[in-house]
């Protein structure tokens, strides 16, 4: 069987793309960072990928706000490409600045249509600026529901960092976050470790409902705040020496099924 590909994509001021490669390649995949302006020179190049990944960072250095540039250039350039990247079972996953664009390029919440020109000139919900009012760096747990969505399957809880100023999930209004539980689209919240939800700093943005990953209502497109390439190996906990080295990181499953996805095609 043909390995499964992953297209990383790269974008100025965008540094965890090595990160994300190197976990896909742990998990079994074929991976490669490609440039932005490559796929908007060759939109067809998304075909050959099974998976699309938009990494962590700060894409063009988030000038207007958090990730918007880079989603302007999926939303205007490369939206019929990736309405057919969707519609054929592929899947794609946001990593916190990644999550961040494909939120405000209209990929994740309903009601609106995969990657809309209208709707008030926005989007029902976005990534807005921590309660704490500085960037956040720290490690947190995270309680899964999977549902449909394949990335979280088989989780029930995980431990990652956060690294972001901009991680404040927020909807425009209550109808919106009902909308997003009913559909089982909020699939990881930020909990203690207890399983309870909390104040600062267990939520460590202030996120409305603790909402730290979201999927669409296909479950084939993930965001997520934390970073779990950033825990693919036991090592890389804070604490591995008091409890113990761990075959793997808590992130990795997650990267590794996204490719056990594939193997039904």
């Amino acid at each position: 069987m043909a390995a499964v590909r992953v297209l990383v994509l790269r974008a100025p001021g965008a540094n965890c793309d090595a990160e994300a490669m190197y976990a896909f390649e742990r998990a079994g995949a074929a991976a490669e960072r490609v440039h932005i302006n490559r796929i908007r020179e060759q939109p067809g190049l998304l075909r050959q990928y099974q998976i699309l990944v938009v990494p962590g960072g700060f894409s063009y250095g988030d000038d207007v706000a958090a990730g918007k540039i880079l989603a302007n250039q999926l939303r205007s350039f490369l939206g019929d490409e990736l309405q057919r990247f969707r519609d054929a079972g592929k899947l794609v996953l946001g990593i916190c600045n990644g999550f961040q664009v494909l939120l405000k390029a209209g990929l994740l919440v309903p009601p609106t249509p995969l990657l809309p020109e209208g709707n008030g000139g926005g989007v029902p919900a976005t990534l807005s600026n921590n309660s704490s009012g500085k960037f956040e760096d720290r490690w947190i747990r995270l309680k899964a529901t999977p549902g449909r969505c394949p990335f979280v399957h088989g989780y029930d809880a995980l431990e990652a960092p956060i690294a972001h100023g901009e991680g404040r999930f927020v909807c425009r209004d209550d109808s919106t976050l009902q909308q997003l539980v009913a559909a089982g689209q909020i699939v990881l919240r930020y909990v203690d470790a207890d399983g309870a939800s909390g104040p600062y700093p267990i939520n460590p943005n202030g996120s409305q409902a603790d909402i730290a990953g979201l999927c669409d209502a296909s479950g084939q497109v993930l965001g997520l705040m934390p970073h779990p390439e950033r825990h693919v190996a036991g090592t890389q906990h804070p604490n591995w020496t008091r409890n113990g080295i761990k075959s793997e990181g808590d992130g990795l499953r997650l990267f590794r099924n996204a490719v056990n996805y594939f193997q039904r095609w």
